[in-house]
């Protein structure tokens, strides 16, 4: 695939010099679709993480978790910031073809950035969070894996970890959370604005149930389970606190490995944006790098 026009250096002091570009990984018809490759300066190889942002599944792109993706470069990690299809363009399960295709396409790479294509995870924010879990659960579910090229050819979509960064993890939960909140006349008001993302995405409450982590695990689904870091605000009005615990006990009773870390007084953004406490996000980010390096070691 082809690079887009820019580029630029950063260092920091006491970190890994970084190269940030954008890359063509994929195309649909004459539509181009973008990484932002966030690269550290060095022999590595190093540990490789896509990022997926959020954004209710229908907005935001590769762009959004900036900060986030050069501290963890900067740490040692090269990560992939990607974009993919999303409504109007195509709905639910485009996005998880092109995730899933995206996860093919950086270990074919992974020799170009001094990437290791044997250590490589999965960063989620939000919406980018339930579809960082559910490409890590089902790597080769037809669907998802339905893009094929000789570029990718040999590897598949398994990743060794996953960080979730206050997740929509039940997606038919958070609906129904959303509709009745909404319906009580409740705040934050952003809930009402959710729904037709919902809608869009998923089309109905039985998709979201068919492509929701909690349900697969109810159900009994074989699935992948690799290693999940999960961090959330416990003033997070946007993502259930009751649906994080419902996941995080289905998950370890399956046997899956779960670190879980709760900052109190955060609402959601407050890593990648704007914190209450700065020392929240200076702490969540060192979990993360360092979850991250313990588990693609």
């Amino acid at each position: 695939m082809t690079a887009a026009a820019a580029s630029r250096s950063e260092t920091a002091p006491g970190a890994n010099e970084i190269v940030v570009e954008d890359v063509t990984y994929l195309t649909h018809g004459d539509k181009s679709y973008l990484a932002r490759l966030y690269r550290p300066k060095g022999a590595g190889p190093f540990p490789m993480m896509i990022d997926l942002h959020g954004g209710a599944w229908c907005n935001q792109d590769r762009m959004g978790d900036a900060s986030l993706c050069e501290a963890m470069a900067r740490s040692g990690i090269v990560v992939a910031a990607l974009d993919w299809r999303m409504p109007p363009d195509a709905a639910y399960p485009a996005a998880l073809a092109d995730i899933n295709y995206g996860v093919r396409w950086i270990k074919a790479n992974a020799a170009k950035w001094n990437g290791d294509a044997k250590r490589v995870g999965l960063v989620g924010i939000s919406s980018g969070g339930h579809q960082a879990m559910l490409a890590a659960m089902r790597p080769a579910d037809q669907r998802y894996a339905a893009i094929a090229t000789t570029e990718v050819a040999g590897h598949d979509a398994r990743v060794g970890c996953v960080v979730l960064c206050w997740p929509v993890i039940d997606a038919v939960g958070r609906y129904r959370y959303a509709k009745e909140w909404v319906a009580r006349g409740g705040n934050p008001a952003q809930l009402a604005t959710v729904i037709p993302s919902h809608e869009s995405f998923w089309g109905d409450e039985a998709t979201m149930i068919e492509g929701g982590p909690p349900q697969i695990l109810e159900r009994g689904e074989r699935v992948e389970m690799p290693p999940v870091l999960y961090l959330q605000g416990d003033a997070d009005l946007m993502h259930p606190r009751a649906q994080l615990d419902n996941f995080v006990k289905l998950y370890r009773a399956k046997g899956g490995q779960l670190d879980l870390a709760i900052y109190p007084g955060e609402e959601s953004g407050f890593i990648t944006r704007e914190p209450k406490s700065p020392a929240h996000k200076v702490d969540g980010t060192a979990k993360i790098i360092d979850f991250v390096k313990r588990t693609l070691s």
